[in-house]
């Protein structure tokens, strides 16, 4: 096989989706702070456009991981609706209850209706439209109308149109102006430029486990570049084929050589550079942007932050969500690099939704009576990440909520070792278990809070539930989907519980393990020196912003503390400069650290 010629452990060019080759490179965190900054604004169009398999989807999946509890998700694959058709499925997705079609009522005043009792309820409405350059005129328009929605003080509904470079030609069309003026934020994803491209295929192979030199020479990388045109889906498909011709002809260094030959196979002719387009700011400027917008919109503070003041890591609590359990120590102010350009950003790829693989699990328990309407804090549509240990189930059997807490461990200790047993961990009984794991390399955490950080922290954890008598138990959390947890209680049952009823006996308390950087002792805060100082700036990539050449430009630590900052942002953490166990714990997750993931 190709892998094991390259001494590679899984395929590292598959075009199909797998979370751990996920990379979000400083533009993607760009656009996805500008979705977010859109989001804020509570109204309107938010338009994302980038070239067929930039990675459009891959902002739009932790878009969706960041959103809050209270919005609920309407999303629209099939562009070619006519209006009636996608008024309808608006309606289905956010449960609007229509009559029958032989029972005419205006899905609109019905929608109306139900987006107010949810107004009420402290709930929003976001539309999500992919491929939105296929809308035709009419139903642009009906989306418009739709925003027009409104209570006494805010809109009841926003939109997020996803499209090709052309949805920005179409929407400038005089008959659109309407729908152009409604937008309140807009970004577009540029292709990788060579540099760029490189290093997206170095960290493919090395995610994929390459550890000794990489098969790809300077000169291949750079015709990789010009036949793709650092579209990262066409260098996954152009690099699989590489190592394939290079395997079948005994070499283990692919050349531009093997690399024409492969791009003949696949392309039929060699595909022309594309050209990278400029990113487009959410207001009108007549200066080219200097400054990284996703430091400047995520701490609200831009004027602030172009003058190159000091940005206090209290001014963006409300991007970065109600994460209580998340809150680090307060640090002093971070003062920012000064504005010049920006340099070279890192790698992405380019993932689409797939469902995710069926493997083999213990038994899952269903609880019998669920509620039906189950607490619904993320969309089913949301990317998925499974692992072996973590997979789908198998078989049903019913149980009561009592049942679900009597058969918890009624010792921490015992959940531990359960827990540690996901990480390939043997904790001895009677042990110390956090003492125990870190002999073998792994950190405990704990933390107490919502679901909404779990989600984003994306790995198995401890549950300490109490029932109605108020008897504690702990059970493993293994699986959070858009209406249920998974659970794994003391006799190895899985337990398929309701968001809604684990509400009732979970109070917020969380703890996990996670694999920390070589050289960081436990309880240590990062700064921006030390032993680990350069595994954090390795894993942000290169600077976003050049600090050599300006007279106020700080030093490399500050450098380093504003691009944790700006992660940090991009990540629904809390913002203050400094890389804790959460923060890196994220850093592991992006940077395809071979940790168990929560099951969808």
């Amino acid at each position: 096989m190709v892998e094991s010629f390259f001494g590679l452990k899984r395929e590292p060019f598959s075009i199909a989706p797998d979370p751990r080759f996920l990379y979000m490179s400083d533009k993607h965190r760009e656009a996805l702070a500008y979705l977010m900054y859109g989001l804020r604004r509570g109204g309107g169009f938010v338009l994302l456009t980038g070239e067929i398999g930039a990675g459009k989807t891959t902002v739009y999946r932790h878009f969706l991981e960041q959103l809050p509890g209270n919005i609920d998700v309407a999303y629209i694959a099939n562009p070619k609706l006519g209006v009636t058709a996608l008024l309808r499925r608006i309606c289905e997705d956010l449960r609007v209850e229509l009559p029958p079609h032989d029972q005419y009522v205006d899905p609109i005043d019905a929608l109306q209706g139900h987006l107010l009792l949810q107004h009420a309820q402290g709930r929003r409405a976001l539309i999500v439209v992919d491929e939105a350059q296929a809308l035709s005129t009419d139903v642009l328009e009906q989306m418009r109308l739709l925003t027009n929605l409104v209570t006494n003080d805010r809109k009841l509904v926003q939109m997020l149109l996803i499209g090709q470079p052309e949805l920005r030609t179409i929407l400038e069309q005089p008959v659109l102006e309407p729908v152009a003026q409604r937008i309140v934020a807009r970004f577009h994803l540029p292709s990788l430029s060579e540099g760029e491209t490189g290093r997206y295929v170095a960290h493919r192979l090395a995610v994929a486990g390459l550890e000794g030199e990489m098969p790809f020479d300077p000169l291949a990388l750079a015709r990789i570049h010009k036949l793709c045109g650092g579209v990262p889906r066409r260098i996954n498909v152009l690099c699989d084929r590489a190592l394939f011709a290079a395997q079948s002809g005994g070499s283990r260094l692919i050349d531009s050589r093997i690399v024409d030959r492969a791009a003949a196979e696949v392309f039929g002719r060699p595909a022309p550079a594309a050209a990278s387009p400029r990113a487009v700011t959410p207001a009108p400027a007549t200066a080219p942007r200097r400054w990284p917008a996703w430091l400047a919109l995520t701490g609200v503070a831009a004027a602030a932050l172009v003058a190159g003041l000091a940005l206090a890591p209290t001014i963006a609590p409300a991007l970065s969500r109600s994460v209580a359990w998340m809150a680090p120590s307060r640090l002093p102010m971070i003062a920012l690099p000064a504005p010049v350009p920006a340099s070279a950003a890192t790698p992405v790829v380019a993932v689409e939704p797939a469902p995710p693989p069926t493997m083999s699990a213990p038994t899952v328990v269903t609880l019998a009576n669920a509620s039906s309407t189950a607490l619904n804090t993320s969309p089913d549509a949301k990317a998925s990440a499974t692992t072996p240990a973590l997979a789908a189930s198998a078989g049903t059997q019913n149980a009561s909520l009592d049942a679900l807490l009597a058969g918890g461990w009624t010792d921490e200790a015992g959940a531990w070792r359960a827990l540690a047993s996901l990480w390939g961990a043997n904790l001895p009984a009677g042990t110390d278990p956090c003492g125990a794991a870190l002999k073998q390399g792994l950190h405990c955490y704990r933390g107490r809070g919502g679901l909404a950080p779990i989600r984003e922290l994306d790995r198995p954890g401890v549950l300490r539930v109490v029932d109605a008598r108020q008897r504690v138990s702990y059970v493993v959390l293994l699986g959070l989907g858009g209406a249920n947890a998974t659970l794994r209680d003391a006799n190895g049952n899985d337990l398929a519980v309701p968001l809604a009823q684990l509400a009732r006996a979970w109070r917020g308390d969380y703890a996990t393990f996670w694999k920390a950087p070589a050289g960081y002792r436990e309880g240590e805060v990062v700064g921006t020196t030390g032993a680990v100082a350069p595994w954090v700036g390795e894993r942000l990539g290169p600077p976003a912003i050049a600090a050599s050449g300006a007279a106020s430009a700080p030093g490399a630590d500050e450098t380093l503390r504003a691009r944790v900052y700006a992660f940090q942002l991009a990540h629904g953490l809390e913002p203050d400069g400094v890389a804790g166990p959460l923060t890196l714990m994220q850093m592991n997750r992006e940077s395809g650290v071979d940790e168990p993931r929560l099951k969808r």
